[in-house]
């Protein structure tokens, strides 16, 4: 099954998105499943993990409705208070009594603490999440951020934690470092996982392509293997540099490019999300 690893959907009718305001231009508006599905169907993706857009209870509860009326969604990441450690746990257990409810995300870059993560209040939320075998996914927008992932490796080694966006490399100013040592330091330890998504959106919008891409995600693959890398979408922030079905082929495209055997190419497109986030098997 292909799976999209990372997407969003979000109703400005229902939910409070404080980042979400008119300069974000296409895409402040509701995005739901039938704005999504063509395009789904179009490139043969079946299934989907839907991550959170909000730090609210709203959203997760939001995103777990939308399962219930739409079976391609697999699976949900969804927020809890980790700076609230009682709450957050109590919050867990009554989530993950829906198994599509996978993991946990923070909008960490959104935080004026650049070392939001290493609060010792977030430590303990975070062993509440590892206590139920739930997943994080790591906001890392900047070098901080993903200065922070092989520490929290180590503090929280039955963790299984994934780098969204693999930390936004600097593709557009076609740079490598800090961001490629950091992400090195970060694959080091074999609970950490990245996304290959939002790639698009770090790149030129108007001009990138999977030439332009190829060399962060051989850096990825390089340090992680198949087994630790899994295809995202990032719709509908994709919609602001090509939509998703460029991001679909480009992807394919550059896949195809580095000759990607079949085994690791099924792992990347699915497997690796299935067996990371534990995605259950259709009924």
């Amino acid at each position: 099954m292909i799976i999209d690893a990372h997407q969003h959907f979000w109703n400005l009718d229902r939910v409070a998105y404080p980042w979400l305001t008119p300069d974000q231009g296409p895409i402040h508006r509701t995005f739901e499943e039938g704005d999504l599905q063509p395009d789904m169907d179009a490139c043969g993706v079946e299934g989907t993990v839907l991550v959170q857009a909000a730090d609210s209870y709203a959203d997760t509860d939001y995103m777990l409705e939308v399962a219930d009326r739409w079976p391609r969604v697999r699976a949900v990441v969804g927020w809890v208070p980790l700076t609230r450690p009682d709450e957050a746990a109590a919050a867990l257990d009554r989530y993950r009594r829906d198994p599509r409810y996978v993991g946990v995300r923070h909008l960490i870059h959104d935080e004026p603490d650049p070392d939001w993560l290493l609060r010792p209040e977030v430590r303990e939320g975070l062993d509440a999440l590892a206590e139920r075998e739930l997943a994080f996914d790591v906001v890392a927008v900047l070098p901080r951020h993903l200065e922070h992932v092989p520490l929290l490796a180590e503090r929280h080694p039955e963790l299984r934690l994934v780098i969204d966006h693999l930390a936004k490399p600097p593709i557009a100013g076609r740079g490598r470092e800090p961001w490629a040592g950091l992400l090195a330091r970060a694959a080091r330890h074999p609970n950490v996982y990245a996304k290959v998504s939002g790639l698009n959106t770090a790149a030129d919008p108007e001009t990138w392509t999977a030439a332009v891409l190829r060399p962060y995600v051989e850096h990825a693959l390089e340090l992680f293997g198949a087994g630790r890398l899994m295809f995202g979408g990032d719709w509908p922030i994709s919609v602001l540099a090509g939509g998703y079905r460029k991001v679909w082929d480009e992807t394919v495209k550059l896949l195809d490019d580095l000759a990607i055997p079949p085994g690791d190419r099924a792992r990347l497109l699915g497997g690796t999300a299935a067996d990371f986030y534990r995605i259950p098997d259709p009924v």
